[in-house]
């Protein structure tokens, strides 16, 4: 479905595309085997495209757009699609083939490289001191800034309809039925929410910790494509780039706190284009979970070097939605509709830099 609205979006012909790059971490069922082929050859697009699907966890879709980017820059390729889809309902139950799932070895001399998510969310506030009010506090700006994008209608031109089948379960019974649904927008914003209403819901693991349902991402099953080609081919066909792909970087750290991994990449990334903070106008911190959207532009200002106000990602340059609190979008393949959302915001703004990235 993504592919067919981007080509259709950008006036391409299935035809004219040469390779498919997908993002999918949590691989499973139909989602494993190379999704990005599957996926093209469903959507209708002739044998003759290729396809193929990497996993960089959270920037997966992120990294999808950066290898399909540099296939137009540097290998020759005219037209290319970068994308990502997950689907947590082949996660979340107790089917997801779990068969030698921990290396003793990697255990032994890693451990760490197993933590939840959930688990390195909660090391990351309590190592660097992120109350459980400020992650309700970000989450709830969060969620006001996403309805008020919602309402403006600002993502309805990055959001394609997919009808699908709901299933419906009974509260009183436990029944299960199923019905078609057509949807049409996010389902994850929740515009009612209130200071109060984050402060009552019960941390996940238990009292002592600040992780909650109100200041971390949903899970959502969904998918996204943005079609990449050169400014040359774009310029005769007539097309209006959204955005210029000027680089990307990734740079590892400890695992138990995984959050915190564009404390390095950031710098570096500005570093590499001769860039400062003060030139992005626009930052995306897309971050499942509040504690270290938090952390990164003060750990990054502490690493630097620099004054604090030069880190502070100030609230007129950061999106729409703020970060992932809000958004109805898979936690994995976020790259193409972050990218989405800072390119029109620069069109509409007249900025000339954005940066988005996830931990």
């Amino acid at each position: 479905m993504p592919f067919q609205a981007a080509l259709a979006k950008a006036n391409i012909d299935g035809a004219e595309v040469e390779d498919v790059v997908m993002g999918c971490a949590m691989q499973q069922g139909t989602t494993g085997t190379n999704i990005a082929r599957k996926a093209l050859l469903r959507a209708g697009l002739p044998v003759t495209v290729a396809g193929t699907t990497i996993d960089r966890q959270c920037a997966s879709g992120l990294q999808a757009i950066a290898l399909a980017a540099r296939s137009v820059l540097f290998d020759g390729v005219e037209v290319a699609v970068g994308g990502g889809g997950e689907s947590i309902s082949l996660v979340q139950n107790n089917q997801m083939n779990s068969f030698h799932a921990v290396d003793p070895e990697l255990l032994a001399i890693k451990g760490d490289a197993y933590i939840a998510m959930l688990d390195t969310a909660e090391i990351v506030a309590r190592r660097y001191d992120i109350s459980r009010e400020r992650q309700d506090e970000y989450s709830l700006e969060s969620q006001r800034r996403t309805a008020s994008a919602q309402q403006g209608g600002r993502f309805n031109d990055e959001l394609a309809p997919i009808r699908t089948t709901m299933a419906v379960t009974d509260k009183a019974t436990g029944a299960v039925s199923y019905k078609q649904v057509t949807l049409s927008t996010d389902e994850g914003p929740r515009p009612d929410t209130t200071a109060e209403g984050l402060a009552s819901v019960k941390p996940a693991k238990g009292p002592g910790f600040t992780i909650t349902g109100g200041n971390a991402s949903q899970l959502s099953d969904g998918a996204s494509a943005a079609v990449i080609m050169s400014d040359k081919l774009a310029a005769q066909k007539g097309l209006k780039p959204l955005g210029i792909f000027r680089g990307f970087v990734a740079a590892g750290c400890e695992p138990d706190e995984m959050g915190v991994g564009p404390v390095y990449a950031v710098p570096r990334l500005l570093r590499r284009h001769g860039l400062k903070i003060d030139d992005i106008d626009l930052w995306e911190l897309n971050e499942a979970f509040r504690g270290a959207g938090d952390l990164l532009p003060r750990q990054a200002r502490h690493r630097s070097g620099k004054a604090q106000r030069q880190w502070r990602l100030d609230r007129g340059r950061s999106s729409l939605r703020h970060d992932r609190r809000a958004p109805d979008r898979p936690r994995l393949d976020r790259g193409p509709p972050a990218q989405s959302e800072i390119c029109r915001c620069h069109d509409v703004r007249g900025w000339r830099h954005g940066r988005r990235g996830p931990s």
